[in-house]
């Protein structure tokens, strides 16, 4: 498992190949599946154009929290590995803010574990968004779009 908060862009995919290139190499022959969510920065929320974003965290509270979430689905799923990569700081449309990816043996488990692991990295871990509107305004967002409210 391995969890990285990055203060600057990040390509999800090669963290995936460069993750699977060094880390997994012990699990040759055993992964049958793999679950990837990749999360990016959209240009609009609650009816508002966005031009950017702040995105905040407390260090080494946010890691330890994302570390019990995956253990949290490990003891769940029969996932053989995990990855999530979260971005912070200055944020611009259609960049990556977060990829989750879960490696299993079978496809359920894989894309159980990934969803899960996303839907409570969204609700439990402590980052906080600040997004600035095209009207020169910021405002603090309060909730997920999809009604989870964020810590």
């Amino acid at each position: 498992m391995l969890i990285k908060i990055c203060p600057d862009g990040f390509d999800p995919w090669q963290e995936i190949q460069a993750y699977q290139q060094n880390a997994l190499t012990e699990l040759i022959g055993k992964i049958g599946a793999t679950s990837v969510f990749v999360g990016t920065m959209r240009d609009f929320n609650e009816g508002d154009q966005v031009k950017g974003m702040t995105l905040e965290h407390y260090p080494g509270m946010t890691e330890k929290q994302l570390a019990k979430i995956v253990a949290e689905a490990q003891s769940q799923w029969q996932i053989l590995d995990a990855l999530i990569v979260h971005r912070v700081g200055a944020i611009l449309p259609d960049e990556a803010i977060v990829l989750v990816a879960v490696w299993s043996s079978h496809r359920g488990e894989a894309f159980d574990a990934s969803r899960n692991i996303m839907e409570a990295l969204k609700s439990k871990a402590p980052f906080w968004k600040k997004e600035q509107l095209d009207s020169d305004q910021e405002r603090w967002v309060s909730k997920n779009t999809d009604g989870y409210t964020t810590c």
